[in-house]
């Protein structure tokens, strides 16, 4: 049921107007259209907890991996080497969802990605707005991740691991992919240590707005 007490799609304000904390919105409902008009803008839904209204935030700074920087990891290049497992896009959005979902984070009780998060990016994945990557050890989902297409620009939301690597092969594997079709670069939202290693770095807001309104301009398809 729709939320009379905001217009779809939500009228987000110019994200480049936020203070540094990045809020541009609180309570938003975060359906497909919201969703949608919200990662063009450079905008995206970051609840921290399950029990209090949804922030739409679009941070100060904002962090990145351009593939021109990639660092693989010796033994990361060669666990990809002797890899048996099977590499899809999109076979299993929202086992993948459910999978991150599962994710036990350290500090976190419960997880921010709720069942009415997962109604929404579910359905923008079915109108083709948010795309996962499998990795599967014969039929056995053993890693994966998902995000969105912004307009011509991959923005990963989240990934997960049943085995060693799994996460982080998925991620080259998304890399190739976008790579084969023009893409140079992502928008991982924040810098983590596992992909500062990976050659991750920080940018301003306004950079990185200016950078994604050119990839919107440009209108390259991803998927």
């Amino acid at each position: 049921m729709r939320n009379s007490a905001f217009p779809e799609p939500y009228p987000f304000s110019d994200p480049a107007l936020a203070d540094e904390d990045g809020l541009v919105a609180l309570g938003v409902p975060v359906t497909a259209a919201n969703l949608r008009v919200a990662y063009a803008r450079g905008i995206f839904p970051w609840p921290f907890s399950p029990r209090h209204a949804v922030p739409w935030v679009s941070p100060g700074e904002r962090a990145v991996l351009e593939f021109d920087r990639l660092h693989v990891p010796k033994t990361l290049r060669q666990a990809r080497q002797r890899t048996t497992w099977a590499f899809t896009i999109d076979r299993e959005f929202d086992s993948v969802m459910a999978a991150c979902a599962a994710v036990r984070r350290p500090g976190q009780r419960g997880t921010w990605i709720t069942l009415a998060m997962r109604a929404g990016y579910e359905t923008l994945h079915r109108e083709g707005g948010a795309h996962s990557v499998e990795v599967w050890d014969g039929e056995r989902l053993v890693g994966g991740l998902y995000g969105v297409d912004a307009g011509g620009l991959f923005t990963g939301e989240s990934m997960f691991h049943h085995e060693p690597n799994a996460s982080k092969l998925a991620l080259l594997h998304l890399i190739e992919h976008l790579s084969a079709r023009g893409a140079t670069w992502i928008d991982i939202q924040q810098l983590t240590p596992h992909f500062e290693v990976l050659g991750a770095r920080i940018i301003p807001r306004d950079e990185f707005l200016l950078r994604l309104r050119g990839e919107r301009e440009l209108g390259r398809r991803l998927f």
